[in-house]
């Protein structure tokens, strides 16, 4: 990234879906709040509100065909600046997969949804390595979807490849209702994201946080969480995303930017554009030719 300012706003972490496409799993009827189409109009006048001018559009379901729709998705709307897709890593026809899906221009990553898969060493023991090897060749990014427990396994993956870039989504997904620094949980999440941080190719999304909180949290709620995240990953491998329309069940978009924007006052100009923007861009390539 330049040294210059940053001044273009980024949320690197949001989702778009419809429920009649039927390949989601997560989401049922019973899910109430989420289980509508959310779609580019339904963001627009957020992002505007906010001044985010882009946004990442991150997958949902754990299928091709969602990717494909993502992508497609992608192709017409200005205000999506990167795709990031899912493909069946541990598959011997992944490779060619990637290959194929990388051939649209906004794809920029995967990722697989490792806080659903049974096994919470999968990453660290699945095959695939000729996968990882095609991100690679074809400069894609890695999505890693973790609670607290994945850490080690990820710390594997992340020492068997060097060169592959990982964001980690939504801080590890901290156990913020539990209650501040004092609660359960904290050293240990804690501890795993000081030890994700040692990998130099890491970053960090500071997303999601909310939806961790217990309902009626404030800034000083999500304070210690987040100032740990920049202790271990300084202000540039952090990256602002908003995780909407997931953030609709314990807040809205304006409220979280807010929050974020006061919780990074103190930093300078730069390392502020950089969260807001900048990191995103220069991770995810998202202004590549």
């Amino acid at each position: 990234m330049s040294e210059h300012v940053w001044h273009e706003a980024i949320d690197a972490h949001q989702h778009y879906w419809d429920p009649a496409r039927g390949d989601y799993g997560w989401l049922t009827p019973e899910s109430r709040t989420l289980y509508r189409p959310f779609l580019s109009a339904d963001l627009a006048p957020l992002r505007a509100a906010c001044g985010v001018a882009r946004t990442v559009l991150v997958q949902a379901a754990q299928t091709v065909e969602e990717t494909r729709w993502l992508l497609d998705l992608a192709r017409d709307d200005a205000s999506i600046a990167g795709v990031v897709g899912w493909v069946p890593l541990d598959d011997a026809r992944a490779p060619a997969l990637i290959a194929e899906l990388a051939r649209a221009p906004k794809l920029r990553a995967v990722r697989p949804m490792l806080q659903d898969l049974p096994d919470d060493d999968w990453i660290a023991n699945a095959d695939t390595a000729r996968a990882v090897d095609a991100l690679i060749a074809h400069d894609l990014a890695f999505d890693a979807l973790i609670f607290t427990r994945h850490a080690r396994a990820l710390e594997t993956f992340l020492a068997r490849h060097p060169t592959l870039r990982v964001v980690v989504d939504h801080g590890a997904k901290p156990p913020i209702r539990d209650g501040g620094a004092a609660a359960p949980g904290y050293a240990a999440w804690s501890h795993a994201i000081a030890r994700l941080a040692r990998f130099p190719q890491v970053f960090c999304k500071v997303s999601g946080l909310a939806t961790e909180a217990a309902p009626g949290w404030r800034d000083d709620t999500l304070r210690p969480w987040i100032a740990h995240l920049l202790a271990c990953f300084g202000a540039r491998r952090l990256m602002w995303g908003s995780d909407w329309p997931v953030l609709n069940l314990n807040g809205d978009y304006a409220r979280w930017h807010d929050c974020a924007q006061h919780l990074f006052a103190d930093l300078t100009d730069d390392e502020r554009a950089a969260i807001f923007g900048g990191n995103a861009a220069a991770f995810y390539r998202l202004d590549r030719a």
